[in-house]
This record gives structure tokens, sequence and C-alpha cells, in this order.
């Protein structure tokens, strides 16, 4: 009986023992963990994690940039999502820190009313929002290297997932002063019309609206059509509507591409911005493209077919004055644009007058990504039926059942289209060698990436753009996302490798829909009141107008006493409805805390009383065991 009291004393001394070990063990790893600043990322899409191309860009910084991130913290009114947003920005900025080791320094500021920081936030630049009775709110970063700086005046919680691109480019651009340069190969007048091409008495057109927005940020190159080499400077070469381009010059394209230039292509079935090509001069003609250079892309495009999309058409006037819907003039939309990809994931609409369809071609072992891509509702047709009207359209029209290709990435290692080079032997003055001074290459040296647009036509003004004058002045309106999609692929192509590789983030907000009902019901419990009261105040407003303008130009000065009276009444119960509208949000914003609360502590107490759960059921097994013993 004492040898069974002694064991039983031993065994719970050694669980003891057992117990105070597993603390301090737990305690030196917690100490250690501390110390070692382990990073580990739990999110699906690896969302707080930087991607490989940013760690690379970092790895190669010259000039250390500080990074400052202005945010009103202290705002007691702050929406609830910028706050998270504003949190989220903190943690991702961190990890810029602690991949950039002594090169990159984030420093964050809150501009309090009237205070330094926000003296320094005006001075950057950056924008504020403030809300109707409240403080401003400030959200915005301000990158510095050396004397350089760059600014995003509102960091939109809508462009989240952009938000790693944008501030990795501005650090690559701090690095560099150097302006990137756009080489232009264009058979449309996109840096102006001659005068000789003007009508008499007709002021010559300028360039381009795109033209003119790109100067602004690269050194943009008309290249002739007569060049045979493409400078090693240009850092992407725009080729827009390519339908009398020599051999001379595609065979420049592919030696650029294959010593890692980038490039981007608008090709096109029928160019309704071409005024040399009427219904007459198209029947025989065969759009402009790039098929022996597409061919060695690993891409093709039939220059006389048009895709036709009746889910994505576009309004138009007809000749008769009469409007119709033209299933050749794609307007797409939304679900028309890869959301993963950084060219297209900030995009809502975008203009495609009579676009071609683009393929690859089985077998093409470069990297190949849809950038936009018609309906399934949708076919391809003969391009030239654009003339015959929509009902010709409709008469043959077959549904595909399958999205086509109105915009491509493609990228790789690609072989030349001139295997053994060119020789100009046609040229009078030819001696049949090659003119260039670059070696031939028969491959590429290193990757380069190409994109390629079906259609020239969505470049022009009036596709994407009104002009209005307004005291004099000329203002631009965009209504769709052409522009966009040009300065996108542009800064893209002009990075580096590793920016150009860079994909949007997933998605941050993963919710629980459960969580989201019951905040949804709490919003719904106030939401009748709110709307109730803000009609009385309303009503109350409308009523001290009507009283003010009861008075007589005589009375503007001298009020009686009843109007005087009246005014007062109206104006308490104008106090007493904003008191009650202040209480009733006051409760909402305290319902969606207490849920908050409720939810906080469910996740703070829910795992120990997990593992104190299977400690337990451990322990009673264990002593099970023992007893059968």
């Amino acid at each position: 009986m004492g040898e069974n009291r002694s064991s039983s004393r031993q065994k719970t001394f050694l669980s003891v023992t057992g117990l105070v070990i597993l603390l301090i063990i737990l305690i030196l790893v917690n100490i250690l963990v501390s110390y070692a600043n382990i990073r580990w990322d739990a999110t699906e899409d690896r969302v707080y994690s930087l991607s490989q191309g940013t760690k690379n860009i970092l790895a190669s910084i010259k000039n250390p940039v500080v990074i400052k991130f202005f945010f009103s913290r202290s705002n007691p009114n702050i929406p609830a999502g910028i706050e998270l947003y504003a949190k989220r920005i903190r943690d991702f900025l961190s990890e810029y820190e602690h991949a950039g080791k002594n090169k990159v320094q984030v420093e964050f500021y809150d501009p309090r009313p009237d205070s330094d920081e926000e003296e320094w936030a005006e001075r950057y630049g950056i924008e504020p929002i403030q809300p109707p009775g409240g403080e401003k709110i400030y959200c915005g970063l301000v990158l510095v290297s050396a004397d350089h700086e760059e600014v995003i005046e509102w960091l939109d919680p809508s462009q989240e997932k952009s938000l790693e691109y944008n501030v990795t480019r501005i650090i690559q651009d701090l690095q560099s002063v150097r302006r990137k340069v756009v080489g232009v190969i264009s058979d449309l007048p996109v840096f102006g019309a001659a005068e000789r091409q003007s009508l008499p008495g007709q002021k010559p057109e300028g360039p381009w609206f795109f033209i003119e927005e790109l100067k602004k940020a690269y050194d943009v190159r008309d290249i002739e059509a007569s060049a045979t080499e493409i400078d090693p400077d240009v850092d992407v070469l725009m080729i827009i509507y390519p339908k009398t381009v020599s051999e001379g010059l595609r065979y420049a394209v592919d030696q650029h591409v294959l010593s890692g230039g980038n490039v981007l292509v608008f090709a096109d079935p029928l160019c309704v911005s071409d005024r040399s090509q009427g219904p007459q001069q198209y029947m025989g003609s065969a759009g402009a493209s790039l098929p022996r250079l597409f061919a060695s892309w690993g891409v093709s495009m039939d220059p006389k077919m048009a895709i036709a999309d009746f889910d994505q058409p576009t309004r138009v006037m007809t000749r008769s004055n009469t409007p119709e819907e033209n299933p050749l003039m794609i307007s797409a939309r939304g679900f028309s644009f890869n959301q993963e990809d950084i060219v297209t994931s900030g995009l809502e609409s975008m203009l495609f007058p009579i676009a071609g369809a683009i393929s690859q071609v089985e077998g093409a072992g470069f990297q190949f990504e849809p950038l936009v891509v018609s309906s399934e509702n949708a076919a391809v047709i003969q391009a030239f039926k654009a003339y015959m009207g929509v009902e010709a359209i409709k008469k043959d029209f077959v549904p595909a059942g399958k999205r086509f290709n109105i915009a491509v990435r493609i990228r790789g290692k690609f072989k030349t289209a001139f295997p053994g080079g060119f020789k100009e032997e046609n040229s009078p003055v030819s001696d049949g060698k090659s003119k260039t001074k670059r070696p031939h290459a028969e491959e590429g040296a290193k990757e380069a990436t190409i994109i390629i647009v079906s259609d020239a036509d969505m470049l022009a003004n009036h596709f994407y753009m009104q002009q209005r004058n307004l005291l004099g002045f000329a203002i631009s309106e965009m209504f769709n996302d052409n522009l966009n999609f040009v300065a996108n692929v542009s800064e893209i192509l002009t990075g580096s490798d590793d920016l150009i590789q860079l994909r949007s983030r997933g998605k941050f907000e993963r919710p629980f829909t459960a969580v989201l009902k019951l905040r949804k019901q709490a919003q719904e419990k106030w939401l009748s009141k709110e709307n109730e009261l803000v009609a009385r105040i309303e009503e109350t407003n409308q009523k001290l107008r009507e009283l003010d303008k009861e008075k007589s130009a005589s009375q503007k000065l001298v009020v009686s006493p009843e109007q005087e009276a009246e005014i007062t009444r109206f104006r308490d119960e104008k106090q007493k409805i904003n008191r009650e509208l202040k209480e009733v949000r006051k409760n909402l914003r305290s319902e969606i805390e207490d849920l908050g609360t409720r939810i906080k502590w469910v996740n703070i107490l829910l795992m120990p009383f997990l593992v104190s759960l299977i400690g337990i059921g451990f322990a009673m097994y264990k002593h099970r065991k023992l007893k059968k013993r």
C-alpha cells in the first residue's frame, strides 16, 4: 500500500516536473523566435510576402530609399475599412524595410490638424479626403532617394492588389534619372498630319492624345519607315498598324526582340482611322499584321477576320441617324480583363472598333497570357462585313461558344524569323549584304516580352476621350480605359525584367460570411431610423428656406418676432434631430464594435480552450492506460 502511494507521489512529481520543464521550453522558444525575427506568411495567396522580382530589385538598390507613410491614425472618425487597410500597408511596408536591409527605411507620420506632419503632407502633395463635418483623412506615400521623390497622393483601397507593383516601380525609377525611351513605328499619323495631307484652309492635325501623354513621361521617338536598325537604348518599341512596314524594318524589329527588347504591337483587320482606305479599297486588303514575326513569336492572327461579340456591342449611330448595337465595335467590360495581370487588373471598360482574334500556335514553347478577351457569345467573321451593317452580321452569325483573344502577352527567348539574316537584294544600291551594324542573331540572348493588341483604332482620340472648352481651356474627359491600358503597358515594358514579371496580389480581405451577415443585421436595425432622421432634417431645412423666401425685400434686415420665433423653433428642432442622428450612428458603431470584440475574444480563447481540451483528453487516455497496467 505504501509502495503504491510512493509510486503515485513519484508520478505526480514527475508530471509536475514535466509541466514545469515544458513551460520553460515554451518561454525559451518564444524568446529565441522573437530574436530570430522569423516571418511566416500563412495566407493562401501569400499576400504579405514580397515577390521574388521585388526582392531582386531591392537587392540591387544603390541609393538608399526612404518610404514615408502619411496616415491619420489618431483621427477618431476614420472609417473602419480604411483603418484596416492602413494597418495592412504598415505591415507590408515593414517587409520592404526587412528585405531592403539597410537600403530601405520606412517612416510613419500621423498628420494631425495644424501639425508639422500635416504641413509636410500638404507640401508633398498628399491629397486627403474630408468626410462631411469631420477631420481630413490622409493616406499616402512619399518615396525619397537622393534628390528625387515620388508621391502616391492617395492609397486607394480598391487598388490594393497593385500596391506592391506601384511601390516597387517607384523604387526602381528613383534609382535611375534617365528618361525611358519609347520608339514608335506607325502607318497612322499619330505624330500629327503633315500640312500637305490637310484640306486647303484647314489647320494640320496635331499629335494624337496618347502620344502627347507619353511624351510627359518618356522620350518618344518617331522611327522612320526607312530604318534598318532599332537603337539599343529604345526601352519599348511600339508598332502601330504595320501596313507598309518594309522587310528591312521587320528584320530590325526581329533582331531587337532577340536582344531582349520589349515590343507592343497594335495590329488591325480593318482600320477605320486609315483615311487612305475606303470600302472599295478594303475588299481586297489584308489588314495590317506582322505574319512572319508573329509566327516566330508563337502567335497567329488572320488579318482579314474580325470578332463579332453580341454580348459586348457598342451603341452607335448609323448613317440614317438611328442607333444600333454594333457587335464588331467591342465594348469590353470587367469579365474581359485578366484580373491577375498588372496591365489589366484595374481596368473597367475598353473600346475596340473592329478587332481581330489572336491565337497561340500549337507547340509554341513561350509564355502566352490573354489580357483582354471577348465573351463566349462571339464569332470570327469577315472584317469587310463592317461595311454591310448589323443585319448582315446577324444573318449568318453562329456563336463559337468560346472566348477570343483581343490582347495577349507573350514572353520567352524567341528565334529569328529571318534564318541566315536579311539581305537587301532588291535595293538598287545593294551589294547583297546586310546594312545593319548589329551582328545577326539566330536566337534570343535573353527573354523579351511582347504585347499584341488586335486593334489600332483604340488609340484614336474619339474612341476613348472627348474634349470640351471650359473658360477658354481645352478639357479632356476619358470615357473608357483605352489610354490607361497604353499607359500601363508602357510603364511595365519600360521596366526591368523583375518588374515586368510582378503579378497582381491576391485578396487581402477574406471576410467570414457569418460575420458579414451579423454586421448587416446590425446596420439594417438602425438604417431605417437613420433614414427617417435624415428625411426630417431635409424637411426642416426646406421649411427654413421657405421662411427666408417669405421675407420681403424690406424685411431682409428686420425680422418680425413671429418669424424669429418660428426660425428659432425650427433650428432647435434641427439640433435635436442632429443629436438623435448622432446617437443612432453611435449605436450602430457600438454594435459593430461589440461584434468585433466578441469575435476577437472567441479567437483569443478558442485556441487555448481547444489545446486544453486535447490535453485533458490525452491525460485521461494516459490515466486509463496506466490503470489497466
